[in-house]
């Protein structure tokens, strides 16, 4: 058990060493950072803390960890001579970065956590777990999304460029998405005016469930743009 367990810590900590191309310290510093300049911006503009508000502060610095690991890994791989290794394991590749995906979302998670209790410390009290669970479905989606999108392009950079304007598209369409099912950036803890309660749970009920199946959706694709050995290679 304590072989078992010893490994699984060493299979954990080298994979998040991969992800993050050794600067995981940078990444948690960043994220914090963040976190921290949005919260000033705040305070300065409206210091009329809420749950609505909470939940805005936290998917951005999730979406900043996830970032790099989802846009990069192809070409990390690529880069340190490990990506011949990986497609030459029959259903190894999946395995990998699968893996790799489960991890970073759960170090985010992680990272969102400790960043939940610090919010509900200082600026106001909430729930967090249930918190923690809606600002991963966005987190999700997009992670994925990024996975996908950098097995079409295999190039870090290029991944990096369409995720920032597809980011941007989903940013711009929040607004006028906002009650929408198909707003991206739903925030499910505002109140809307003149919309009965039913409708509004419905309509966050479609959305997190339109996120999960296009989490599923382009996670697939991924799996299956890795069975063309010869695009990566």
């Amino acid at each position: 058990m304590k072989s078992s367990l010893l490994l699984l810590y060493r299979l954990i900590t080298y994979n998040i060493k991969v992800i993050f191309a050794n600067k995981f310290v940078y990444f948690v510093l960043a994220a914090f950072l963040f976190f921290a300049f949005i919260i000033t911006l705040t305070i300065f503009e409206d210091p009329d803390f809420s749950e609505e508000v909470i939940y805005g502060f936290l998917v951005f610095p999730g979406l900043l960890l996830i970032f790099y690991p989802m846009a990069y890994g192809i070409q990390n791989d690529d880069d340190s001579k490990m990506l011949e290794t990986i497609f030459g394991i029959p259903n190894y590749r999946y395995k990998v970065w699968l893996i790799r995906f489960v991890l970073t979302i759960f170090v985010a998670g992680v990272l969102l956590f400790i960043l939940g209790h610090i919010a509900n410390l200082t600026l106001y009290r909430f729930s967090i777990l249930p918190m923690l669970g809606q600002v991963l479905f966005p987190i999700l989606f997009l992670a994925s999304m990024a996975f996908m999108v950098s097995t079409l392009i295999k190039n870090g950079n290029g991944t990096a460029i369409v995720m920032v304007i597809i980011g941007f598209l989903f940013f711009v369409f929040a607004e006028p998405l906002e009650y929408s099912a198909y707003n991206v950036f739903l925030n499910p803890f505002t109140e809307p005016r003149n919309m009965s309660e039913f409708i509004w749970l419905s309509i966050i009920f479609k959305n997190r469930l339109y996120l999960m199946v296009g989490t599923g959706l382009c996670l697939l694709y991924g799996m299956f743009n890795l069975q063309f050995r010869e695009k990566f290679i």
